[in-house]
């Protein structure tokens, strides 16, 4: 059976961390949302790089890396959970002879309308080769809220939230993305005081 979808269903949302967020992990964060249900909610920060590279990346896990537009690409800090853990953002990537929804990876998740999030070494294997998906974004650990968790803290005002766009995710500077996302609700960090309310 399917699961329920909640009241607000944020997949392929931004979540935009309010100024007033003291938790630092998540402060001035932008979390892309992988999946949101009424059992919770699945995200990866998209603008807090680690302290590694692509290039020491693969150099741990003893792959190549063909892709040279990718070597000097940090690894982010997804979050705070399973941060040994590796997770492959990306484009959606079909081939022929599968379902448009069915991904050439072992282990991906689709996300409705939006991207697709790989947990299976496959799709480093294939940029190790110089293939995989064109627009990539590596990251260790991932976000995570419990039922109700994320919808009670929308509620205390720690997140906005807007339409996701790849174009921010992949194209946008890294540390402009906190203030690229805001714009996407026609605002800036300046307007928003730490106990601000939802514009």
């Amino acid at each position: 059976m399917a699961d329920a979808v909640p009241l607000i269903n944020l997949t392929n949302h931004f979540l935009i961390a309010m100024p007033g967020m003291e938790d630092s992990t998540f402060a001035r964060s932008v979390v892309y949302v992988c999946e949101h249900s009424e059992r919770g909610a699945l995200g990866l920060i998209i603008n807090k790089p680690g302290g590694i590279s692509m290039a020491d990346l693969f150099e741990k896990v003893d792959l190549p890396l063909a892709r040279k537009d990718l070597g000097v690409q940090p690894v982010f800090h997804g979050g705070p959970v399973q941060t040994e853990r590796g997770f492959v953002l990306h484009d959606p990537v079909t081939a022929e002879g599968l379902p448009p929804d069915e991904s050439i990876y072992a282990s991906t998740l689709a996300v409705p309308g939006g991207l697709e999030m790989t947990t299976s070494k496959d799709v480093l294997e294939a940029l190790s080769n110089g293939g995989g998906p064109r627009r990539v974004l590596v990251m260790l650990g991932y976000s995570a809220w419990g039922e109700g968790q994320l919808e009670s803290e929308i509620a205390g005002n720690s997140w906005l939230t807007v339409d996701a766009d790849a174009r921010l995710i992949f194209d946008a500077p890294v540390e402009l993305r906190y203030d690229q996302a805001l714009r996407l609700l026609g605002l800036e960090a300046w307007m928003l005081a730490p106990d601000a309310g939802h514009a």
